[in-house]
């Protein structure tokens, strides 16, 4: 027979375990964090939505940026730190074009159970290398795959930073992520007021992300969406 410190045992052990499932489900939450201003989408009753690009700069930059000049769009790049290092002129040309730069940290690395040294290395880091590209506007900070749980998020309260999510990413979506025309369908039929829309062209060798951009903006304009910075939504 299972005797009362066998029991007690086992349950020492559920308990832990429900705990890092919840703590990880928090880390993972797009709509909560302990610390701060959390946003994946901004409420408004305007027809206004943000389009938003992760990772890079990369060798993709330029063709991104004449996609956009092409369409009269300006997005929101959140550029990790060790890719500007390695491509500061395609940092330096995103800014020059007129759109907004945030900060994806220097590493892209899971910031939890991380230490707040380690967080605001990662994210001065980051910081410092926007500036010397010649970026004048906020820095909004963008955590790797949204994992945030306690450090960064009062990290950024303390340095009244803002954390921005999105409620739009057909990349994540197995089923039409090999397919620019599906991706394109999913975001203009998903997206809604102040829609914060997420795209990784940047390393995409297949193009599907850099042939749904055009895609994206058309529908949308064709259902009377403005496209705005993640700046100008928050305004």
């Amino acid at each position: 027979m299972i005797n009362k410190k066998t029991y007690k045992i086992v349950a020492f052990i559920l308990l832990i375990f429900m705990l890092l499932v919840g703590l990880y489900y928090l880390a993972s939450s797009k709509t909560f964090q302990f610390f701060g201003g959390i946003y994946p989408r901004i409420e408004t009753n305007e027809k206004v939505v943000a389009l938003t690009f992760d990772d890079g700069p990369s060798p993709n930059t330029d063709t991104v940026i004449a996609i956009l000049e092409k369409l009269n769009v300006k997005a929101t790049f959140f550029l990790t730190g060790n890719s500007m290092h390695h491509y500061f002129s395609e940092t330096e040309r995103i800014i020059a074009s007129g759109h907004e730069i945030g900060n994806h940290t220097y590493s892209h690395k899971r910031l939890i159970f991380r230490s707040y040294k380690t967080i605001a290395s990662e994210i001065e880091k980051t910081d410092s290398l926007i500036r010397k590209a010649g970026y004048k506007g906020d820095i909004h900070v963008r955590p790797p795959h949204a994992k945030k749980l306690l450090a960064l998020p009062y990290y950024l309260e303390q340095n009244a930073r803002k954390t921005i999510l999105w409620d739009i990413e057909p990349e994540s979506i197995e089923k039409i992520s090999d397919s620019s025309d599906l991706m394109a369908q999913y975001v203009v039929e998903h997206s809604k007021n102040g829609s914060i829309i997420l795209l990784h062209p940047m390393y995409d060798w297949g193009n599907e992300s850099i042939n749904a951009i055009e895609m994206i903006v058309n529908g949308l304009k064709n259902r009377g969406y403005e496209f705005k910075t993640v700046s100008e939504l928050l305004e």
